[in-house]
């Protein structure tokens, strides 16, 4: 066999081989897919736009660089944004009307045969949903009162009901004195749901419900809770609640005052995760910071940092709205120290993906080592053959 290889003919023909395949090897680097490589940048797309054949459809995706006017730019129209949707939330405290399911405590003073009409006084209710002693208000809105029968309450306040109550009473008692009390709030709630200790449904009463008042009564946010993107549900739509953002633009969050009906959402941290990978030290799903934030500094760090041996520092990218028809791309080259600024002042969104590509030695390794099996496999062919 020795003797075959060292044959001039048989140099000559595994040189050719050699050749061959670091030709190849190098063509077929230089083809090798990185990310970027169909993407351009908005200057570079509309000069290529005029070149292009009517009626086809550029598939070339354009990058946005990631530089302080862009951060500032993004920072401002989220804050446009928020600021519109809180607005609509800010409203003034109005005063609590009854009503269906509703438990009154109604006293007429030197008449206590009345009083045996509302049931035993200091009997406690045998379970959470049963109502106190007093004078419940039926599903058709009315109250039936001792000598005053049905009247309907729906919607009044107790002293609208106090001073109705003592205009009928008149015809029969002479100058009758009627309190009216609210003894158990049933007809109005709200929801509570998510990263809170203890979720579920909260009566409304006298008091105002504020939207710390609502998470403060369901036992605090929970370790998971992402207080920057919570969920208010109002009347079949949804408003999203930036606790974090409001704090910063000086809102007073207790000023979102809850009303029947509200469905308020506190959204778990790790539903808003970012999805780190490429030539990184550990790929994963970055979690958002307790406040909801998450830069993309933040989100590098959670996995590991760039690998140092595969990584290419210039090439960073952020793929938002991937999804989408049109999804968004940013371009970091984090060689500066400039662009770890920049990197800390980036916010990321949920779902974001954030890829960090590998350089072209790399890149090349790994197309050789695709490469060297067939390679190995046709010399050995041809040494056999000869």
């Amino acid at each position: 066999m020795k003797a075959v290889l060292n044959t001039p003919r048989n140099r000559s023909s595994l040189n050719c081989w050699l050749v061959a395949v670091i030709a190849a090897c190098a063509g077929l680097s230089g083809c090798a897919m990185a990310p970027g490589m169909k993407m351009t940048s908005p200057v570079e797309s509309s000069t290529s736009e005029t070149g292009a054949q009517p009626g086809v459809q550029d598939s070339r995706v354009p990058i946005s660089t990631i530089d302080a006017a862009l951060i500032a730019r993004m920072k401002e129209g989220l804050s446009r944004t928020s600021s519109r949707q809180i607005q609509s939330l800010l409203t003034t405290a109005e005063p609590y009307t009854l009503g269906k399911g509703d438990v009154l405590q109604i006293t007429v003073w030197d008449h206590p045969e009345l009083v045996q009409a509302q049931g035993p006084i200091g009997q406690a209710a045998i379970r959470p949903s049963d109502p106190v002693p007093g004078f419940v208000i039926d599903q058709d809105g009315n109250l039936d009162f001792p000598y005053v029968g049905p009247i309907h309450v729906e919607g009044l306040k107790p002293e609208q009901v106090q001073r109705r109550l003592a205009v009928a009473l008149a015809q029969v008692f002479v100058k009758p004195q009627v309190t009216v009390r609210v003894a158990s709030f049933r007809a109005k709630q709200i929801y509570v749901d998510g990263e809170v200790h203890a979720p579920g449904a909260l009566p409304l009463n006298d008091i105002p419900m504020t939207l710390y008042d609502a998470v403060n009564r369901a036992g605090g946010f929970a370790s998971t809770a992402d207080q920057s993107r919570m969920v208010l549900v109002r009347g079949g739509r949804s408003y999203s609640v930036d606790l974090t953002g409001m704090l910063d633009e000086g809102l007073n969050p207790a000023k979102i005052l809850l009303k029947n009906g509200d469905l308020l959402r506190v959204v778990a941290r790790d539903e808003n995760g970012v999805f780190v990978m490429g030539e990184v030290n550990k790929p994963v799903t970055a979690v958002p910071m307790k406040s909801g934030r998450l830069t993309l500094s933040e989100a590098i760090a959670q996995a590991g940092s760039l690998n140092n041996s595969t990584a290419d520092a210039s090439e960073v990218y952020v793929i938002r709205d991937s999804m989408s028809p049109i999804p968004q791309i940013f371009h970091l080259e984090a060689k500066s120290p400039v662009s770890m600024i920049l990197a800390n002042q980036f916010e990321l969104n949920p779902r974001d993906v954030v890829y960090v590509d590998s350089n072209g030695l790399v890149r090349f390794s790994r197309v050789l080592s695709l490469l060297l099996p067939a390679v190995n496999a046709a010399l050995t062919g041809a040494i056999v053959t000869k």
